[in-house]
């Protein structure tokens, strides 16, 4: 877990109810949710199981322990949760390391952020071993802390996740902004007191109070998520 919190005099720019922004990786940052459900089909294959195609939506977004267990009950597959994950993670690694795509306006967002001092802390249900992978293509010194999947309790779509980064970085919840794709991470940042927008990836979220919905991260600035903080 990288900790490189800023002192909390820089924390936020002067006059901006901003404090924090905490951003999930996987169809949010990078484009990766496409890879994960290919490498669950192949695993599948080799087992002799063929993936029903609308299961991706039920498995995007959660932890793996989930979206894992599911498709083993789903195909009734002979393997444990424990090998599956193994398989998983490494077909994953196998996968991204031919390349991994980041999703449009990623780069630039992150760039600005970093440009205004504004802390940030990578927040995903990936495992830790998956997050090191994808930092060298993010790059880590965009941000000042990182929360995996596999280093809390409870992983989205509980709320802990999210509150262990708002206090690591030292900020109110209410305060941070939230950017996730799924229904998970959106529930996840929600319940945490987080103001939240959601760039639905794989399957549509509809606009809610303290959330904002839309089709890209071309269309998130700082401007506009200092813009959800509320008043006062």
């Amino acid at each position: 877990m990288t900790s490189t919190v800023p002192a909390l005099g820089t924390r936020t720019a002067e006059g901006s109810a901003l404090q924090a922004v905490l951003l999930d990786m996987d169809g949010t940052l990078v484009d990766t949710e496409g890879f994960w459900w290919d490498v669950e089909a192949e695993v599948f294959a080799g087992l002799g199981h063929t993936l029903d195609d609308s299961w991706r939506h039920v498995v995007v977004g959660g932890p793996m322990s989930r979206s894992a267990g599911f498709l083993i009950e789903a195909t009734g597959a002979d393997i444990t949760l424990a090998e599956l994950s193994v398989l998983l993670n490494q077909g994953f690694e196998e996968r991204i390391g031919q390349g991994l795509p980041l999703m449009p306006g990623a780069a630039r967002l992150l760039a600005e952020l970093a440009a205004h001092r504004i802390p940030t802390a990578l927040v995903s249900a990936s495992h830790r071993r998956i997050i090191d992978r994808v930092l060298t293509s993010l790059g880590p010194q965009h941000f000042a802390l990182t929360v995996a999947g596999d280093e809390v309790s409870r992983t989205k779509p509980h709320p802990d996740p999210y509150l262990f980064a708002a206090v690591g970085l030292g900020a109110d919840p209410a305060r941070c902004a939230v950017v996730e794709d799924t229904a998970t991470g959106v529930a996840a940042a929600e319940a945490a007191g987080c103001q939240v927008v959601a760039v639905p990836s794989v399957a549509p979220i509809a606009p809610a109070p303290r959330r904002a919905v839309v089709p890209s991260l071309e269309q998130v600035d700082l401007t506009f998520l200092r813009g959800l903080m509320p008043l006062g």
